[in-house]
């Protein structure tokens, strides 16, 4: 099976972490939990467009990558649903004076943000009973109460989806990772603006910190998971 680090990430090294025993699955456990990380629209822009018109409405947007991703996200957010499961969205908030920080010194364009750049994108929007989460770093743990939430939830497995993959994701990723959670990232449930830094990311966390699979492979596991129950 073809995956989005392969042409990128040279054979040799594929095969370094191989004999170094990295890279095995942990499978799902019993209780999973969807995120869906900063799917606003200021990160894929109000049209489906290309990157280059998107940038042009929100600057931090990642058009139309972002779009295809959101596609996946909905067919996730639909299992969950039909479970019953819970969904926790990690999102930025609109950022004010006192915002200004290290983030704002390498970012300048997150500090001007349109006020509908921070609306939930409507095709995986929250609603009644979500558990929403505004966080000001990338890492959705971060600052916030997830842990705690996710304790109270009973969670023992977290779905990871929305963007960016190399950064509130990847952050995300690793937090819930040294939480001792198990973790399942579907790898085109979640964007970037740069596909190198995607796929490199990717394969870094499919090799230390979870479960890396098309999202069709995930929906498949979690069904599984849902008979078992």
């Amino acid at each position: 099976m073809a995956r989005p680090w392969d042409g990128i990430i040279p054979d040799e090294e594929q095969r370094a972490y191989r004999a170094a025993g990295f890279g095995r699955p942990t499978g799902l456990g019993k209780k999973p939990a969807l995120l869906i990380i900063d799917v606003q629209y200021r990160t894929v822009g109000t049209q489906r467009v290309p990157f280059w018109e998107a940038i042009k409405e929100f600057p931090t947007s990642c058009g139309e990558i972002g779009w295809n991703a959101v596609d996946k996200i909905a067919l996730l957010l639909a299992e969950f649903r039909a479970n019953d499961w819970p969904v926790l969205y990690p999102h930025v908030a609109p950022k004010l004076n006192f915002d200004t920080g290290r983030l704002s010194d390498k970012v300048p364009a997150i500090m001007n943000v349109a006020s509908r750049g921070y609306d939930f994108v409507e095709e995986v929007a929250p609603r009644e009973g979500d558990i929403l989460l505004p966080k000001k770093h990338p890492s959705a743990f971060f600052g916030t109460p997830l842990a705690s939430y996710l304790i109270n939830l009973g969670a023992d497995t977290l779905v990871v989806t929305g963007c960016t993959t190399s950064g509130c994701v990847r952050g995300s990723v690793v937090d819930a990772f040294a939480y001792n959670f198990r973790v399942l990232v579907p790898q085109d449930a979640v964007y970037d603006r740069s596909q190198i830094s995607h796929a490199v990311n990717l394969f870094d966390m499919a090799e230390k910190y979870a479960d890396v699979m098309p999202t069709a492979d995930a929906i498949a596991a979690l069904k599984n998971v849902a008979a078992a129950a």
